[in-house]
């Protein structure tokens, strides 16, 4: 049903936005119309499949649980579930204790937060994105970056796609008239692409150092960072472990015992 709340003109507007630009590229005289007239489909087809994809990336990070605490027996049990990555950990007793959001009045895992445009409170809060009108959290920033990455070859292609059908006039209202339609899809692409290109730059960053934007943004605020020193961070276990373990490992993360075995080497 989610579909179908607030975020349902957000989502309207991507798609539409989406295929009316590519239906824009496909009509005039671009590289993929020419295609088209020689009989060349393989371009075409690839660019239509990258599009399709980046849709269905779309609203697979928009409506999927982003990591929302649903209990607090279920806050608690991941605890208990993590005895591999406790292993890879230095060990020290940690006095961090699970608070209870003033919000929804469940005990929030550590790394988690409420979020006040879903009302829930999200493991491995990041951020809520207005675009995907949903948060970014501990089950789906991994495919919110792949969702980046897809995204990004789309409007670049799409730009290139743009600038190529780009013609010539004798004067500056007929070509305005001959490349309008044109000139928007030039504009759309072009701002995402550069919107696009430096969230996904981000991301990987955040990604590396094991972080999120909030804890980023707020790490004043947090109270398990605000006793560690500026340039430490609990759960960054160097770069190669951190993206492979966030690609790779589809599990809950019992962050406290992260942070108190990790901590030990500041003792």
């Amino acid at each position: 049903m989610r579909l179908f709340r607030s975020g349902c003109l957000v989502r309207t507007t991507h798609i539409i936005l989406t295929w009316l630009t590519a239906l824009v590229l496909f009509l005039h005289n671009t590289d993929l119309r020419k295609c088209e007239e020689r009989g060349e489909l393989l371009q075409p087809v690839l660019f239509g499949s990258v599009v399709l994809l980046s849709v269905m990336m779309y609203f697979t990070v928009s409506l999927m649980d982003p990591g929302f605490v649903l209990s607090e027996s279920n806050a608690e049990s991941t605890i208990e579930d993590d005895e591999e990555l406790e292993k890879m950990m230095p060990h020290r007793e940690s006095s961090q204790d699970q608070r209870r959001c003033g919000y929804c009045f469940l005990m929030q895992p550590m790394r988690a937060r409420h979020c006040k445009e879903c009302k829930r409170c999200v493991r491995r809060y990041d951020h809520h994105c207005p675009w995907i009108e949903n948060c970014v959290g501990e089950r789906n920033h991994r495919w919110f970056l792949l969702y980046l990455c897809v995204q990004l070859l789309a409007v670049s292609w799409g730009l290139q796609t743009a600038w190529s059908g780009i013609t010539f006039a004798p004067t500056w209202q007929q070509w305005f008239i001959q490349n309008g339609f044109l000139l928007g899809a030039l504009a759309v692409t072009g701002i995402f692409s550069v919107v696009v290109l430096l969230l996904l730059c981000i991301h990987l960053y955040l990604a590396a150092i094991n972080t999120t934007t909030w804890e980023f943004m707020s790490r004043h605020r947090i109270s398990y960072l605000k006793t560690c020193d500026s340039e430490e961070n609990p759960f960054d276990r160097g770069v190669i472990c951190n993206l492979w373990d966030f690609f790779c490992v589809c599990r809950t993360v019992a962050w406290e015992r992260v942070y108190s075995k990790r901590s030990d080497d500041a003792v």
